[in-house]
């Protein structure tokens, strides 16, 4: 027997505002048709004036636990992957904690920009598997509305904000692929790259900063990179694109998941996307898609998941759990 973090719950939370493509044609020299070719992208949302990353994230782990059938009190850590913490200390988990009357365990941040939901997962599943907590509640929340360049055309237009979250729990398994739970994760990085995406400001250089993006680099790597760490995950236990009954990737851009899909041997219908209506919500995109496919109807129990994405750093990774 061995022990396997399964995902017991999950839930979201998106903004009110919608953003339709069409809002940016008044400000920027852009269309929707240009926009909608170049990233899928069709509408994105944005969070309100005083509406924080820790909130979205507390909204989305509420959402989680009721699915759960679950309260705070049951979960022993809170894991939150952002890039867009409300301050720079203390961590955004802790204040969900709070936020939610948690009052034992532990709560901390994992900064992996877009890919950070799989590092959070990873992380998860270590505690889990090595037995410093019995659950975990791992959420993505981010508002990359507030680092955006609103007169950057290239960017401004892709990102949005929200938050996922997932609940894992410890569980005996065979130790075999047909365990339900996370079954193998592939994680990476290269700092080589930090030009490609990143920020240009921090605490230690004195200002906010931008996101800053050289699109077609970021494309090129992300194709290879993502259909390469989702191959490796699933070598790990001896599966491939043929196992999969699902492919839920970060949503950045509807080329890549689309490319990184056709790399992978899976065909789109076995692909949940929901970057039209959320945009790129960097760490939030993947726990939001598998909230919504749960809610859809496509993911369902039994079923073998595949989550990959890549994101400044650069860093990429991926995960393979069955649901």
């Amino acid at each position: 027997m061995s022990v396997r973090a399964v995902v017991k719950g999950v839930g979201h939370y998106l903004p009110e505002r919608i953003v339709e493509n069409s809002e940016f044609e008044e400000s920027l020299e852009t269309s929707d048709e240009w926009i909608r070719s170049r990233s899928g992208i069709e509408r994105r949302h944005l969070a309100a004036d005083g509406e924080t990353t820790s909130q979205m994230a507390t909204a989305a782990a509420t959402a989680a636990l009721k699915d759960a059938g679950l309260t705070a009190g049951d979960i022993d850590a809170i894991i939150v992957a952002t890039s867009t913490a409300d301050l720079t200390f203390p961590s955004a988990a802790t204040m969900v904690q709070h936020a939610l009357g948690m009052t034992k365990g532990y709560a901390f941040d994992v900064q992996a920009v877009c890919a950070g939901f799989v590092f959070a997962l990873s992380n998860a599943n270590a505690l889990i598997v090595s037995g410093q907590a019995k659950r975990v509640l791992v959420i993505g929340a981010e508002t990359f509305s507030r680092i955006m360049d609103w007169t950057d055309r290239g960017t401004c237009v892709l990102f949005g904000d929200g938050a996922g979250a997932l609940i894992l729990e410890a569980a005996e398994g065979e130790g075999t692929p047909s365990d339900r739970g996370i079954l193998s994760v592939d994680l990476n990085s290269d700092g080589s790259q930090r030009d490609i995406l990143y920020v240009d400001g921090g605490v230690s250089t004195q200002s906010t900063g931008h996101l800053r993006m050289q699109g077609k680099e970021v494309f090129r790597h992300a194709v290879e990179k993502l259909a390469r760490t989702a191959d490796t995950a699933l070598e790990k236990i001896g599966l491939t694109g043929d196992d999969v009954d699902w492919i839920v990737p970060h949503q950045a851009n509807l080329r890549i998941i689309t490319k990184t899909a056709q790399k992978m041997g899976v065909p789109m219908d076995r692909v949940v996307v929901t970057v039209q209506d959320h945009g790129n919500t960097s760490a939030a995109s993947i726990p939001l898609a598998l909230s919504v496919g749960k809610a859809r109807g496509q993911i369902k129990q039994g079923d073998l998941v595949v989550t990959e994405a890549i994101g400044g750093g650069l860093a990429w990774g991926a995960v393979v759990l069955r649901w």
